[in-house]
């Protein structure tokens, strides 16, 4: 196992830079994920880490170990993809094997690393069966197993979930935790879902136009995002915005200070409370999504911006009725209009 750094990478397509001088570092068993729209320069990263990639400039290392002019299949790492490149003509035991089969690793010692991945994934009573045999989740365990095998000290997975549907993206993310508990190998995963980024990761990198906003725990970026970016970003549904002319009058006693013209408000969803008085924020009712467990309310200011708010119960009031909505002050977070930065 091994830890990564990653030292100013840049990457350039001809004239066009796409990655702009990152910098980050990734402690030895440590499980990152990186997320970010799409173009944000998340897969290309993760590629550049594998060498399927050349870097422009900066330098990356594994371990102790720089590895830029280092060949894929020399760096000790094993990248799981999107899709899941399986053989179809051969069983899921030759699948997992193939590649140690083409290093020319000892039969009994491919044996023993397919049988062990294969208990390990639950794969076990499916060694004879080919890929065509075998559900979407079935055959996304097959090429985390096909990596499990080649016992690499760095996993990458790219965007793996995304051909699964819900129930199995719910299941094989679990099943992808308990994979890093259970072998505790360094893993980068990219996704643009950050539900997955926030019960896999013990750390975040949220990315954006190739540069790096903002990383740290789940539960640091949810708390105490850097930017209005990384705030919208993380959390669903997103973090609602305001300025100080679209919010109630009775806003600065609520948030114990006003809201100057410079500034923007960011309150989540989770955290407007419905309010008959000392509002920090009003909104003729649009429409309400009862989802059984809670209510996702939409409204619009009287200024024209709209807003979510995530409550337990339906409102009882009727469509076009004015609610007003209170928060905990340490709860709202302030970011700078010009630059978006936190104050």
């Amino acid at each position: 196992m091994a830890g990564l750094t990653l030292r100013n990478v840049v990457k350039k397509y001809g004239e066009t830079q796409v990655m702009h001088g990152v910098d980050l570092d990734i402690v030895d068993g440590e499980f990152v994920v990186f997320v970010g729209p799409s173009g944000c320069g998340k897969s290309t990263l993760l590629r550049m880490i594998a060498g399927l990639e050349e870097i422009s400039d900066g330098t990356v290392a594994i371990g102790d170990t720089v590895v830029n002019e280092v060949a894929a299949s020399k760096r000790g790492v094993a990248m799981v993809f999107q899709t899941y490149a399986l053989y179809p003509h051969m069983t899921v035991y030759k699948n997992m094997a193939f590649g140690l089969k083409q290093a020319k690793t000892d039969p009994k010692e491919i044996d023993r690393r397919v049988q062990d991945a294969a208990k390990i994934l639950q794969l076990d009573t499916y060694l004879d069966r080919s890929p065509r045999n075998l559900s979407g989740g079935q055959r996304q365990r097959v090429a985390i197993g096909r990596a499990i095998v080649r016992d690499p000290e760095v996993f990458l997975f790219d965007e793996p979930l995304s051909n699964l549907d819900a129930a199995l993206r719910v299941q094989t993310r679990l099943e992808i935790a308990r994979l890093h508990e259970r072998l505790g190998n360094t893993m980068i995963y990219v996704t643009h879902d950050q539900v997955e980024a926030m019960t896999l990761a013990d750390k975040i990198v949220v990315l954006r136009d190739g540069r790096i906003e903002q990383v740290g725990s789940p539960i640091d970026l949810y708390e105490r995002p850097d930017n209005a970016f990384v705030a919208q970003f993380i959390g669903s549904p997103k973090m609602n915005f305001f300025s100080d002319v679209d919010l109630a009058k009775d806003s600065a006693k609520v948030l114990g200070a006003a809201i100057t013209a410079d500034e923007e408000v960011g309150l989540r969803p989770e955290h407007l409370v419905p309010s008959s008085k000392g509002s920090v924020v009003e909104g003729k009712l649009e429409l309400v999504e009862n989802l059984g467990e809670y209510a996702l309310v939409h409204l619009v200011t009287s200024t024209g911006v709209e807003f979510i708010a995530k409550t337990e119960k339906p409102p009882a009031a009727a469509k076009g009725e004015t609610i007003g909505f209170t928060i905990k002050p340490e709860l709202a977070h302030r970011f700078d209009k010009a630059t978006g930065k936190r104050k």
